[in-house]
């Protein structure tokens, strides 16, 4: 992280989400929650020396645009600066490949490695640097599915159904399979 941290908790549709960020850009998202103060309490777990404060302006728009996307207004992130300073290099160019990904556009883990150029073995890679994604949301990592583009896990308060209803605001849905043929009874 590059300086002072500051941090935001606010309401937006789904429950208060917090966001905290430095001179250089968005450093944490923490997708909402039941409440205020647990909110609270996971955004600084990770950050405990970020203070409250005002939003800059970038930050308020973040935040702005963070309500319409949970209102089901189609958003993109990709332009929110993000001060990702201690992450690895790959996992630095994983995010940047995962926020090419637009709104109701999914791909997998493996498709992401290869992307990236990394051989298959990189697919648990790219699992790994989503369940870290410090900024949910903005780096679109709920757009990023299992093998066979199954739902895989989500880190995220809520786990596999807040990414399923991330997703069913961009309009994917995972509707159960077809009911096995039925025999024609003779």
């Amino acid at each position: 992280m590059t300086g002072k941290t500051h941090y935001l908790i606010c309401d937006i549709d789904g429950g208060p989400c917090g966001i905290a960020w430095t001179a250089a850009g968005v450093v944490r998202f923490q997708l909402p929650g039941n409440d205020a103060a647990t909110t609270r309490r996971l955004l600084l777990r990770r950050l405990p020396e970020a203070e409250p404060a005002e939003p800059s302006p970038a930050v308020a728009e973040a935040v702005a645009m963070a309500r319409r996307y949970f209102a089901g207004e189609e958003v993109d992130f990709s332009d929110v600066p993000l001060d990702l300073a201690g992450q690895s290099d790959f996992f630095r160019a994983i995010y940047e490949a995962a926020r090419r990904l637009h709104w109701g556009e999914t791909t997998t883990y493996g498709a992401l490695a290869r992307e990236l150029g990394a051989g298959p073995e990189a697919a648990r890679d790219v699992g790994e640097a989503m369940a870290k994604n410090p900024v949910a949301l903005i780096i679109p990592c709920h757009r990023v599915l299992a093998a066979g583009g199954r739902i895989g896990g989500f880190s995220a308060p809520g786990g596999a159904s807040a990414k399923l209803k991330m997703l069913a605001l961009e309009g994917i849905s995972f509707a159960p399979p077809e009911p096995a043929q039925q025999s024609f009874g003779f």
